[in-house]
């Protein structure tokens, strides 16, 4: 029987990497597709003859759009029909539901539902599209929707080309050409758009607590020693991972997404991973079911998500599905810092540089000791200090207990 390629996101088909007639296993790579923050390849998902192609390079595709079908060689394929709603499931139940605002449907987080291409013209043309009515499916904003607007009045201007009485143009205080004028990536905006909205519709608080790393890292050592010949190493970010999985086990209501009218408790726990892009990107790649998958495990897997992320080969299930968010600035030599919440999420860790600083022994005398900072950022509208505060202090106590953090039948 034909198997459907379909989409697990919105997004816009960027090119093809298989034909019809090419044979296909089933993770082969047969399109790249652009989501709002990465490019995502697809894969085939079942083996056999690439009877069909059903979208081209360029067009704007919504989730669950079939685009191409895999089957026996001169398999007859179905024609094509519009693919009825998805019904609701527990999982969609989690997203946010949509809401029209002054004739722009919005979700409940705050977003302006747009097509992938609609957001990177917008961004191109300084659109506000918090002003465009969408013409597409359930009020989504798409490329025709912005093809006779202008730019928004709400950016700067641009520099007048001429003064009065001979004045040079300027850029704030600067003349015109003593700046360099760059204009935001897709990437940049997205990020941008993301961060001021939950910053400025999300109630932060902060809790800080300093760790005794020098247990974990001695742990670490002794495991890359024992799966040395499994060509495995894991990392300080794995063990913090899986730390902060079993303390979101124990305390559930963190690992709550809020949504205006609402609180969805995950039963999973996927943590979102913030990995850092070239030229300035970033986007969080997610560890499925942290609190269950063996550091042996999560390592390699960790690792190859990492990788994909930097070369723009992310896989959707790369990007999906984070549940709670960490940041981690240690190999970057910083004592402290606190980030802002990945909106729907209830809070994110932030975690710092490991340091050799002074402490005091147990008999009262000075000595160096291995100091880290985590700080966590959370939703008051979903917790408060005291819940914040013990989230802490129990995250702590894994980490300077470490053996706590091993499924001691696999590492």
């Amino acid at each position: 029987m034909a198997h459907e390629v379909k989409l697990t996101m919105d997004g816009l088909l960027i090119n093809w990497l298989k034909e019809v007639g090419d044979s296909v296993s089933a993770s082969d790579i047969i399109a790249e597709f652009e989501a709002d923050k990465a490019t995502v390849e697809i894969e085939a998902g079942s083996a056999g003859e690439l009877l069909e192609l059903r979208a081209e390079p360029g067009d704007e595709l919504g989730e669950g759009s079939v685009i191409a079908v895999i089957g026996a060689q001169g398999e007859a394929v179905a024609p094509a029909d519009e693919a009825p709603p998805a019904p609701e499931t527990a999982e969609s139940t989690s997203a946010p539901s949509e809401t029209a605002t002054n004739g722009v449907t919005m979700t409940d987080d705050g977003r302006v539902k747009a097509s992938p291409l609609a957001r990177r013209i917008a961004a191109d043309k300084g659109i506000d599209l918090s002003r465009v009515q969408g013409s597409g499916p359930g009020g989504r904003i798409v490329k025709s929707d912005l093809e006779n607007l202008s730019a928004s009045p709400m950016l700067p201007p641009s520099p007048p080309t001429a003064l009065a009485g001979g004045a040079q143009p300027t850029w704030g205080a600067l003349p015109q050409e003593e700046v360099e004028i760059i204009p935001l990536s897709r990437m940049r905006r997205a990020i941008a758009e993301g961060t001021v909205r939950s910053k400025s519709n999300t109630p932060h608080f902060y809790v800080t607590v300093e760790a005794d790393v020098e247990p974990l890292l001695a742990l670490r050592k002794e495991i890359n020693s024992a799966l040395a010949q499994r060509g495995v190493k894991v990392s300080v970010n794995d063990m913090l991972i899986k730390a902060l999985a079993l303390t979101l086990r124990e305390f559930p209501n963190l690992n709550t997404h809020y949504y205006g009218d609402r609180f969805v408790r995950h039963k999973r726990i996927n943590i979102g991973i913030s990995v850092a892009l070239p030229e300035n990107g970033l986007v969080n790649v997610v560890c499925h079911d942290a609190d269950n998958v063996s550091l042996s495990e999560m390592a390699p897997n960790n690792k190859a998500m990492y990788e994909r992320a930097r070369s723009g080969k992310i896989k959707p299930d790369d990007i999906r599905g984070a549940t709670f968010t960490i940041s981690n600035l240690g190999p970057f030599n910083v004592k402290d810092f606190s980030a802002i919440i990945s909106s729907p999420e209830a809070g994110i860790l932030a975690v710092s540089s490991s340091q050799r600083v002074p402490i005091a022994l147990a008999d009262g005398t000075l000595g160096v000791g291995t100091r880290m900072n985590m700080t966590l950022s959370v939703d008051h509208r979903v917790s408060n200090g005291a819940e914040g505060a013990a989230f802490m202090n129990h995250l702590r106590e894994l980490v300077e207990n470490p053996l706590r953090l091993l499924d001691l039948s696999g590492v």
